[in-house]
């Protein structure tokens, strides 16, 4: 079963990433709370606290990672995934052994800060399309490691994902055409070793590139670091000539790029920079209260 729909890992899965990172953390053990004593054995209550203004994303996976220390933890999100929060937002109360809330904070909101701030900063590219039937996507330009993860956050932000890994779907980029000598080769010669139905895109440069592309059988044309009056020309000369093939936009995409980019009628923009270049939301966690042995 999974946590959220958007979050395609099964459990079990997930159990295996939280183990892995705690014990990373801990190692031979917290010596700090260790060398509480009793006074770490108490009972207690934390709350996390937004300091400053964002989306959040992850808190079902700190409610595992804080019961794979134990089971006995309550962790109860206060805001769902998704939430626009502003600052100084309480957006989750923790109850269990003191012992717990402590060895397991920094990891909790290490992974809890880290999606935020890609859902937030994927939210910012999103809105600026909202007006647009042109849809934002992001790429596979993710930490290794990370992917699944760093992928939710994205979605929660409301992106949609482009494919997950190499297995995925068929991606002829330069150094495959290169590699191929063209475009017409590469296609011809991956299309007769994939699995059906499998989707072809290839990434084109110039209108010689997107000629070529038309003459093979791709379901999705990218067209990456083009000016917006080429990539104008280059969506109309695809429309004209293959209205169901799917069109990407690639390349030099930021805030301020996106509005011309979804001028031209593509249907897609990719960008990485909501992952490469997203700073962590800050989030901090308080101890409020603890039961004297």
């Amino acid at each position: 079963m999974s946590l959220d729909p958007r979050f395609p890992i099964p459990d079990i899965t997930l159990d295996q990433y939280l183990q892995a990172w705690l014990q990373e953390d801990v190692g031979r053990g917290d010596w700090t709370t260790a060398g509480l004593g009793a006074s770490a054995q108490r009972p207690g209550q934390a709350i996390w606290v937004t300091r400053a203004p964002g989306v959040i994303a992850g808190l079902p996976f700190a409610r595992c990672l804080f019961q794979q220390l134990d089971v006995d933890v309550s962790f109860e999100p206060l805001v769902n995934d998704g939430a626009p929060c502003p600052k100084d937002t309480t957006v989750a109360k923790i109850s269990g052994s003191l012992a717990v809330l402590l060895t397991g904070e920094r990891v909790a909101l290490n992974l809890v800060m880290r999606l935020s701030g890609i859902a937030t900063a994927t939210h910012q590219y999103v809105e600026q399309l909202a007006d647009s039937p042109t849809r934002f996507v992001d790429t596979r330009k993710t930490t290794p490691g990370l992917r699944q993860f760093e992928k939710y956050a994205s979605r929660v932000g409301g992106a949609i994902n482009h494919r997950m890994g190499l297995d995925d779907a068929v991606m002829i980029k330069d150094n495959h055409i290169a590699a191929a000598g063209g475009i017409r080769a590469a296609v011809d010669q991956i299309r007769a070793a994939i699995p059906y139905p499998m989707t072809v895109e290839v990434e084109t440069t110039n209108l010689d590139q997107v000629d070529e592309a038309l003459t093979c059988p791709v379901d999705i044309i990218m067209l990456d670091n083009m000016s917006p009056e080429l990539m104008k020309t280059a969506v109309e000369r695809i429309r004209e000539q293959k209205p169901t093939v799917k069109i990407e936009a690639s390349g030099n995409v930021t805030l301020e790029t996106l509005g011309p980019i979804a001028a031209t009628g593509v249907d897609f923009i990719s960008s990485s920079a909501p992952v490469t270049r997203a700073p962590w939301l800050d989030i901090s966690m308080q101890v409020i209260s603890s039961e004297a042995v």
